[in-house]
């Protein structure tokens, strides 16, 4: 039976939790999730986990922060003044906004905190700085 090596493209299903047992995302009600290991399309500690399974093996891994999405950077952290949100835009923490570098490259970003004349803004991902773990089960090598 074949296991799975780089440069293989998988097909898995998966349930990935917080270290309070939070689901923050799962394939269990979708197709299951097609990659090619090697290609840095998934955080490293997923596609190692991936490594050696053959089809129909499952396997449990907790993958640190380092090996998942990174620390949280600090200057990944900017505070701007509120008067720069366009007027119908009404700010709300957790809300999902878009700050455009100087060279116009668009970068996701949360806001984080609201005061009186200032949004704190973040464009770290939304994981950073969590441990995660996965249930992961091998459905096909391609």
């Amino acid at each position: 039976m074949s296991r799975v090596k780089k440069g293989d493209t998988v097909k898995v299903h998966y349930t990935g939790t917080l270290d309070n047992g939070e689901i923050f995302d799962t394939s269990k009600e979708r197709e299951p999730l097609e990659f090619t290991l090697g290609q840095g399309q998934l955080i490293p500690g997923f596609e190692k986990a991936v490594i050696g399974l053959s089809v129909g093996d499952s396997t449990q891994v907790e993958i640190p922060s380092t090996e998942a999405y990174g620390e949280e950077r600090g200057d990944l952290i900017i505070n701007v003044p509120k008067d720069q949100l366009p007027d119908e835009v009404t700010p709300e923490i957790g809300m999902q906004l878009q700050v455009n570098q100087p060279d116009g490259q668009p970068i996701p970003v949360r806001i984080t905190e609201i005061s009186e004349s200032e949004l704190t803004l973040n464009a770290n991902h939304p994981l950073a700085g969590e441990d995660l773990k996965f249930e992961i089960e091998l459905v096909a090598i391609k």
